[in-house]
């Protein structure tokens, strides 16, 4: 069953409820609905967040955000697929906030089998707080593509031929928070919050998951058997030239950190850097 959701907070959507659709997962009074955009707010009180209702395995999720305006430093506004338990997988997006006029860094971060480590940061090419930009994880069993914009900025391939585990045997959810974070989330930590600017908000749109919703976290046949999804086609698994020309270009002008290319954390250079061309 392949299901194409577009939410907004309070509403109905395409004849759906939304009930129906997603929840907030905590601090409901500050997940705020005005007409098609959702907001989340942190203050001094709380941070928020909401979640999918529905799990899924594989298929593209995509949201559209316009982030904390203003002053951020401090804050965190995540959007991500994450499994359940100890051994979870998970795909992160990560908006770092930051002083008036300094960028917003985007940090992504992949999780297999409970084991993260993998950041990549980098600076966004246009100012993310004035208007609405699109961010997408799109899974298949070949590979994990996150965009901005549908330029892609980072490709995990299936590299379990390698020997390198893949997240392709639990089902996600989709989710979305704010929260303080300025024990490190700005300069390190350095930059604090500063809370005479809050409530910070974070303001959402075009929710959409196209992508294979489980019955059961348990069953996941129908998802990962011999059917064929549209995300299973090689030309949409694999990046085109023209894809791969953009990463290239991500890569050489916005990436300020990279996980493999971090010796002091990293002696030996982790598996998966060794194989992949870019990450």
């Amino acid at each position: 069953m392949i299901v194409v959701l577009v939410i907004s907070c309070g509403e109905a959507v395409s004849g759906a409820k939304f009930d129906e659709l997603y929840r907030s997962s905590w601090a409901m009074d500050h997940c705020v609905n005005e007409g098609e955009v959702t907001k989340l707010k942190l203050d001094n009180y709380s941070g928020a967040g909401f979640e999918s209702r529905s799990k899924y395995l594989f298929g593209k999720v995509s949201i559209q955000i316009k982030l904390v305006e203003g002053d951020s430093a401090g804050t965190v506004t995540a959007f991500y697929m994450s499994s359940d338990g100890p051994n979870h997988n998970e795909f992160d997006f990560e908006f770092l906030g930051n002083k008036t006029g300094e960028p917003y860094i985007v940090q992504t971060n992949i999780y297999v089998n409970g084991v993260g480590n993998r950041e990549q940061r980098l600076n966004l090419w246009f100012d993310p707080t004035t208007e609405f930009h699109t961010y997408s994880i799109l899974w298949s069993k070949r590979s994990v593509v996150f965009m901005v914009d549908e330029t892609p900025i980072r490709v995990q391939k299936n590299l379990e031929d390698k020997g390198i585990p893949f997240a392709k045997d639990q089902a996600m959810g989709v989710y979305s928070s704010i929260w303080n974070a300025d024990d490190w989330a700005t300069q390190g930590g350095l930059v604090k919050t500063d809370w005479s600017h809050a409530p910070f908000v974070a303001s959402y749109k075009e929710f959409q998951i196209d992508a294979c919703e489980i019955p059961t976290t348990s069953d996941l046949s129908k998802c990962n058997g011999d059917d064929k999804f549209w995300w299973d086609e090689p030309t949409v698994s694999e990046l085109s030239l023209h894809q791969n020309h953009q990463l290239i270009w991500v890569r050489a002008n916005h990436m300020i950190y990279d996980y493999c290319f971090d010796a002091a954390r990293f002696p030996v250079t982790p598996l998966e850097c060794q194989h992949h061309r870019h990450l």
